[in-house]
């Protein structure tokens, strides 16, 4: 008589798992996390950056096409980080009127915004002014290599 054997043998278990394996892995590299973090701190690079454009360009429209002091005390084309040290007034001259609180980028340890108060430290964002008054505001750190900068 011949004995009939239920299961699966150690070698046909071994082939799933391999497979399984290697599925799994593809599945990673489509999908590569580390690549779509990186995508949404630049998307909200790109945000931030506009934030702070639109709040500039608003302060402008309200005061007969005047930039706000400290930018148009920059040196033309010089790019400058934008932070308390450098734009010790700014902060207040556009919050809370024309943007609630300046955003920070996602990379810095922080709340991802900066309420001007006292010292407000630094945003990972810079602003420059070129010889026609059109303002630029681009973020100093990106992911995956983008360039974000908006100019108006």
């Amino acid at each position: 008589m011949k004995k009939i054997s239920r299961g699966f043998t150690l070698i046909e278990l071994l082939v799933v798992i391999g497979i399984l394996a290697i599925l799994l892995a593809i599945t990673l590299i489509a999908i590569n996390p580390g690549r779509q973090f990186g995508q949404a701190n630049n998307t909200k690079r790109r945000n931030d950056v506009l934030q702070i454009l639109n709040a500039v360009h608003q302060y402008v429209a309200e005061n007969q096409g005047q930039l706000p002091p400290e930018v148009a005390a920059l040196t033309a084309d010089s790019v400058t980080a934008f932070n308390d040290t450098n734009f010790p007034l700014l902060c207040g001259l556009l919050s809370p009127n024309y943007i609630p609180a300046l955003p920070t980028d996602p990379s810095l340890n922080t709340a991802n915004i900066t309420v001007c108060a006292g010292t407000w430290g630094e945003t990972g964002y810079s602003i420059s002014r070129d010889a026609a008054n059109r303002v630029t505001v681009s973020a100093t750190t990106t992911d995956n290599s983008a360039v974000i900068t908006i100019t108006r």
